[in-house]
């Protein structure tokens, strides 16, 4: 065994489903053009605890007043994260949220273009189908893929 891989459980971004392995893409972005960040998670884990390790890996020169997000970033810890540092959840909650907070929808209607980045990077079939078995070279792929989407629309 190679140093650094474990046997059982060493690739973390793996997921088990009935379709087989799985994979979430979780991305923060400008535009449909320009990702800032990608992080990878199990398909079979939520989409909140990814959080954390996604908005550690924006730039903190970068300025930001509201953040977009899906429903399923709709936690406590996110909203109270981001009002500590001055930036306003854009999220609609949850229905089974007890407290309901109120959001922006014309700012929460710009969550669109996150949308449209993950279209274009779906329309790479290595991307689409997770042809790749290991989280490296799947990540790899994908980094390459917003690359390309990157250099194409610029």
């Amino acid at each position: 065994m190679q140093p650094g891989l474990q046997k059982n459980g060493g690739d973390q971004a793996l997921g088990r489903s009935r379709g087989g392995l799985t994979t979430k893409i979780h991305a923060a972005g400008i535009d449909e053009s320009r990702s800032v960040a990608l992080h990878l998670s199990a398909g079979n884990a939520g989409d909140a605890p990814a959080f954390d390790p996604l908005y550690d890996s924006l730039n903190p020169e970068n300025v930001l007043e509201a953040i977009a997000m899906d429903k399923g970033y709709d936690s406590d810890h996110i909203r109270q994260r981001l009002e500590l540092d001055g930036i306003e959840p854009v999220v609609s909650p949850k229905a089974n949220r007890m407290c309901q907070y109120p959001y922006d929808l014309e700012r929460y209607k710009r969550r669109n273009t996150i949308e449209r980045f993950f279209n274009k990077l779906k329309q790479f079939r290595r991307i689409a189908t997770r042809y790749y078995k290991l989280k490296v070279t799947f990540f790899a792929a994908v980094y390459l893929a917003a690359s390309l989407i990157a250099l194409k629309n610029s």
